[in-house]
């Protein structure tokens, strides 16, 4: 099925100019000059030919077919514009004019009554405030910027019109081919999340990527995301990661989940995979377009320099990928076929005086090795020969396996006729070798998200849903967490010091006495906290400490919990965070006092299965402590899975609660649980805080 935006029938240029420094020129300047094959109609009332192409004096004039207008006209008349372009019968506008919300309330009414418009008449609008639409494939070019991308796999949906103009013109002579692209100004009515499926539709493209601000429904993107994500490779660049997202909020949970970290999370749940860089984004999409992905992460380097070599190995560790292990058949071949001062182990070195044929064998070798899952060959500058002979032999090499396959050949001027006997071999080049680490970590992450895309399905926990709403009403935390299954060391609450008293004696060993206010949310910070009571003497003295410290706070004391005291346990923090766009999300990480301090923490859309879950935790720091770390044991990371999931299928039970935290969640030895020590939490602003 055709989309008028991509592959119109016809195009009707509204504003279209004679003056070659003005938008409307451009776009009909493109339109001819980039061999769109439809009908061109130019739209202007005080001009009869333009580009020596026929000028109508009124959109109504314009002859059949036509399904897609391009409106470039002052925004005071888009209005009007629009209105004639739907008694026409064109369903499809682009409308490139600036000076509607971004300008203010008054751009904001003309924005609604160009809804109004589109709506009453069943159009579809991209901008306004746009560039506009490129499809290489159609062709078709309804942007003013000068320039074509050359045909290619990836699409590129943009939030910024500038970063559009800007993608165009580095496109040329870079190795990136483009199928369609989009630049979606203010979306009043099509949206990134609109446009990801329609890209995700096309049979040119092989790779989505973008750029975005925000999201108009995260909910929905994600949705659309992930379904898109099982087809093609989906890389997007996030604007505005330097803005603090995250709101005043009573708990670390909510402190720790800014707006950076939520769309993080929204993506990787979704399989979106996010680049810090644009040049970072097309490399990986190019590789991705390009090649198969690798089945593992072992890597062979072939290379002819020592320096470069050093470099990628030290950039392919530090991503996490294996430096792979030669085979011994592997190693007695090139041992034979290699100069003899020459590396047979990986990297494997050629030397610099070896030519294209000692490439050929080394290259053949290492992709016929069982132990290798891709190769990274390097060519440093050398006078022996011309880099175009060794472009040759690495896409007749690599033509014949189905192993990833990512080149180094480095410089510039030199190189340039060698990049283009890769780019028609589809051999990715990374300028500098130990830029491909990045490249097939990337591709080993998109891998390892389709493994287990499948796997993520949730068991709901079983709880008696009419008594856990009423624990929820009554704020009782510790009574909910209690149902869904999360355990609590023994402990009491005490409204006087002699009750406190009282129910010392009934603890094995040492406690700590917590304060129980609603005034104060972090206890400890205000000396609310004491720890490693032994004595009854010291329940007394902790109380008057406890009550003192509430007095200068001027702040209600509501009594204290006397909590058996966990030793030499791992604290982690766990808990969820509603999102107002992607909705709730579960956190896990370091806890304990300092959880602010080290923000050792990572964050998992909810509800989750035991597979997110165990992804989540592996994501932490505070992993490598569970696995066992010096003083501490294995920990028992079951019964931490067992929380997380629990936590999220609270958050998605019961979504008038805003936040819930754990900290510290103690995590005992293997086999022997973990404890919730102490846990708070708030409901939305509709059911009280």
């Amino acid at each position: 099925m055709s989309d008028p935006f991509f592959a119109p029938k016809g195009v009707a240029v509204i504003g279209a100019s004679q003056d070659a420094h003005k938008l409307g020129h451009g776009v009909l300047r493109n339109l001819i000059q980039y061999r769109y094959k439809g009908g061109i109609y130019p739209v202007n009332p005080k001009a009869y030919e333009i580009l020596d192409m026929t000028c109508f004096p009124s959109v109504s004039e314009v002859p059949d077919p036509v399904d897609l207008a391009i409106i470039v006209v002052p925004a005071k008349v888009v209005a009007d514009a629009l209105r004639e372009c739907g008694e026409r019968g064109i369903g499809h506008a682009v409308i490139v004019t600036g000076g509607f919300s971004e300008t203010g309330q008054e751009g904001k009414e003309l924005e609604d009554e160009l809804l109004d418009i589109a709506g009453s008449h069943g159009m579809s609008i991209i901008g306004p405030n746009c560039i506009g639409t490129i499809d290489t494939h159609t062709p078709v070019n309804t942007t003013f910027v000068v320039g074509m991308p050359e045909p290619g796999e990836i699409g590129f949906i943009s939030h910024s019109g500038a970063m559009v103009a800007a993608i165009i013109d580095w496109a040329s002579g870079s190795g990136i081919g483009f199928s369609r692209i989009v630049s979606l100004g203010n979306q009043i009515d099509v949206n990134e999340t609109d446009m990801m499926r329609t890209i995700a539709a096309d049979p040119n493209t092989k790779v989505i990527t973008g750029y975005i601000e925000g999201v108009a429904d995260g909910m929905k993107f994600m949705e659309q995301a992930k379904m898109t994500a099982k087809e093609k490779p989906f890389l997007m660049l996030k604007g505005g990661k330097g803005k603090s997202g995250a709101k005043a909020v009573a708990s670390h949970t909510g402190a720790l989940a800014g707006s950076t970290e939520a769309f993080r999370t929204a993506f990787r749940h979704s399989g979106i995979q996010e680049a810090e860089t644009i040049e970072e984004m097309f490399e990986w999409a190019r590789a991705m377009a390009w090649q198969p992905l690798p089945k593992g992460k072992r890597v062979a380097v072939l290379t002819n320099a020592g320096g470069p070599a050093i470099l990628a190995v030290d950039a392919l560790e530090k991503y996490g990928l294996e430096i792979a292990s030669l085979s011994d058949d592997t190693k007695a071949f090139l041992r034979k076929r290699l100069p003899k001062a020459a590396s047979i182990n990986n990297p494997v070195d050629v030397l610099a005086g070896s030519g294209p044929g000692t490439y050929t064998l080394a290259l053949e070798a290492l992709l016929s090795d069982d132990n290798i899952d891709a190769v990274v060959v390097i060519q440093a500058p050398q006078d022996w020969f011309l880099p175009v002979s060794l472009a040759e032999v690495v896409g007749e090499v690599a033509g014949s396996h189905d192993k990833t396959v990512i080149t180094s050949i480095m410089g510039k001027a030199s190189v340039e006729d060698a990049l283009k006997i890769l780019q028609k071999r589809r051999i990715p080049n990374v300028a500098f070798p130990e830029r491909s680490a990045s490249v097939l970590s990337a591709m080993i992450e998109r891998r390892n998200w389709l493994a287990n895309a499948e796997k993520r399905s949730k068991a709901p926990i079983n709880v008696d849903k009419q008594e856990a709403e009423k624990l929820v009403e009554d704020r009782n935390w510790e009574k909910l967490l209690k149902l869904y299954g999360i355990e609590f060391p023994k402990q009491f609450i005490s409204k006087t010091v002699d009750e406190a008293v009282e129910y010392f004696g009934q603890v094995d060993g040492s406690v700590a006495i917590k304060l129980i206010s609603d005034d104060i949310s972090h206890k400890s910070d205000i000396g609310g906290v004491v720890l490693n009571v032994s004595s009854e003497d010291e329940v007394r003295l902790a109380w008057e400490k406890i009550e003192s410290a509430v007095s200068k706070q001027k702040a209600t004391m509501d009594g204290v919990i006397v909590q058996e005291m966990i030793i030499d346990a791992p604290e982690v923090i766990a808990g969820f965070v509603r999102d107002d766009q992607f909705g709730p999300m579960v956190l896990f990480g370091s806890g304990g006092t300092d959880v602010e301090l080290y923000k050792d923490v990572d964050m998992a859309i909810a509800p989750l299965s035991e597979t997110a879950a165990l992804d989540l935790i592996k994501r932490t720091l505070i992993y490598k402590k569970l696995k066992g770390w010096r003083q501490y044991p294995e920990g028992d990371i079951q019964s931490v899975i067992k929380v997380l999931v629990a936590l999220g299928q609270i958050a998605a039970d019961h979504p008038n609660i805003k936040e819930l935290e754990i900290n510290p969640l103690n995590v005992l030895a293997r086999s022997k649980g973990s404890k919730a020590l102490d846990v708070r939490g708030s409901l939305t602003v509709s059911n009280g805080m």
